[in-house]
């Protein structure tokens, strides 16, 4: 019998708020953010998922920590509040979230973008 097809993955906007629940809970998909890109991480359950060791960016905004080399908690910004705006990388750290976009972007499925609260 042959394989059925994946599930469509539909591009869409996400704000923090309606990205967060992409968290991987339940067995449900998994989405983080990199500097307004959505990556579709499901693939890297291990990873990404509630017991990943990156777990804490699923259904996050990641940039800070990627672009820090950190996967600490408090690389991430609160889900009420505005989006990091990142002003404060040095050269070194942009280039670090770049590489990140790019292994991303080699890996895993885009499938939108994070907007701010509100803009969606």
């Amino acid at each position: 019998m042959p394989k059925a097809h994946p599930p469509t993955v539909l591009y869409r906007v996400y704000t923090p708020k309606t990205l967060e629940p992409f968290n991987g809970r339940d067995g449900g998909r998994i989405l983080l953010a990199i500097n307004g890109i959505v990556f579709d991480v499901a693939a890297g359950r291990n990873f990404y998922g509630p017991n990943g060791m990156y777990g804490n960016f699923a259904g996050r905004d990641a940039s800070r920590g990627m672009a820090k080399q950190s996967f600490d908690v408090e690389m991430l910004t609160p889900v009420d509040q505005p989006l990091d705006v990142l002003a404060d990388l040095k050269p070194d750290e942009i280039e670090n979230m770049k590489g990140w976009i790019d292994h991303f972007s080699n890996k895993y499925i885009i499938c939108g973008k994070l907007v701010e609260n509100g803009a969606a």
